[in-house]
């Protein structure tokens, strides 16, 4: 298995308290489907009135076209608990956010799909938007040995919690990793049942 959790390019989303109705608004919470949620991503920024695309905007600008690491501040996916904003950032192709803070019921949510957040000190994560300031950046997340590797032997650890790692690792959710308890669960039962058969 490869230690690479992700390799692609980086998109610096230099705002803090970014929120969940600003990663997709309440309009799109409609659907039923878990599919076509790209497109709503950041809408009121990507946007314009006339519904063009807002060249100002980082995620539009050509140069982070196809990024797959979201950079950005503190506080990240605060607001109402709406598990379609993972999916939105998700279908758009980011599946790493690095980030000073999340809000928890957000990050509880992208774990649970399959994304890997990556929390880290307010100095540190300025010097990955200097990084970002010298052009665009094409970054390695190596998961298994907890580091963002940059290149030229450069590289940031962090830290992780091992549960979610092991999990993110084997590609499992609270479900699949629930269900590799099943031998243990099924041995349980048959003993308590051999035990206490009037429990049934």
């Amino acid at each position: 298995m490869s230690h690479f959790f992700a390799q692609g390019l980086v998109c610096p989303l230099d705002k803090n308290n970014v929120d969940t109705d600003q990663i997709i608004p309440k309009q799109f919470l409609t659907s039923v489907s878990r599919d076509g949620f790209a497109k709503a991503l950041f809408y009121d920024w990507r946007y314009l009135a006339d519904g063009s695309a807002n060249l100002s905007f980082v995620v539009n600008q050509p140069e982070y076209n196809a990024a797959s690491i979201l950079l950005t501040r503190a506080n990240f996916g605060c607001g109402s608990s709406r598990e379609h904003a993972p999916w939105a950032i998700q279908q758009f192709g980011f599946n790493v956010i690095i980030a000073q803070s999340f809000a928890d019921i957000f990050f509880n949510n992208c774990v649970n799909n399959g994304m890997l957040l990556i929390q880290l000190s307010k100095a540190d994560i300025e010097l990955l938007f200097n990084r970002c300031e010298q052009g665009p950046q094409q970054w390695q997340i190596d998961l298994e040995n907890q580091e963002i590797l940059f290149g030229n032997n450069a590289a940031m650890g962090f830290n992780i919690d091992p549960d979610i790692k092991q999990r993110l690792l084997s590609g499992l959710d609270f479900i699949g990793s629930s269900e590799q308890l099943n031998p243990q669960i099924a041995s349980y039962e048959q003993q308590r049942k051999a035990n206490q058969p009037w429990l049934g």
